[in-house]
């Protein structure tokens, strides 16, 4: 039951992040476009493009969130999560700015988010909470399929 729910909470909170910042795309705009500018090279810097990354996030978390086309969305949130990983790689590798200026301790996690991706895609298969899972599943054998069964 442990992994079950670690499984379950690990889902919830990668998908939950996905949602928060592609909600933030849409209602925080200029804060979002800093952003883009300062770590993503300008890329979807367009102002009509940003509500429209930021729906795009918030679908992506929504279907990791609820467990579903696991097979799309997990290796798509990686690719997001991963290109956040790169854009602050030199906070990761010197979090305090001991060698590389502009660094920030606080961008260290996406390491650890990224991980938490890579394990979620890994255990994929042994989700038993994701909507994808229950899908699966087998109905309930009604009592008329036994009776010819035994």
């Amino acid at each position: 039951m442990t992994k079950t729910l670690s499984l379950l909470l690990l889902r919830v909170s990668l998908g939950g992040l996905l949602l928060v910042w592609g909600v933030n795309k849409i209602v925080n705009t200029d804060y979002s476009q800093a952003i883009v500018d300062n770590f993503y090279f300008g890329f979807l810097s367009a102002e009509a493009l940003l509500p429209l990354a930021g729906a795009g996030q918030m679908l992506v978390g929504l279907l990791v969130v609820i467990g579903l086309a696991r097979r799309w969305t997990y290796p798509l949130q990686l690719l997001l999560n991963g290109a956040s990983l790169v854009a602050v790689s030199a906070s990761v590798i010197d979090p305090w700015g001991w060698y590389l200026e502009g660094t920030n301790a606080l961008f260290y996690p996406s390491l650890i988010i990224f991980a938490a991706s890579l394990l979620a895609m890994a255990f994929r298969e042994e989700d038993r909470l994701s909507l994808d899972a229950a899908r699966q599943r087998p109905g309930p054998v009604s009592w008329e399929a036994r009776r010819h069964c035994s």
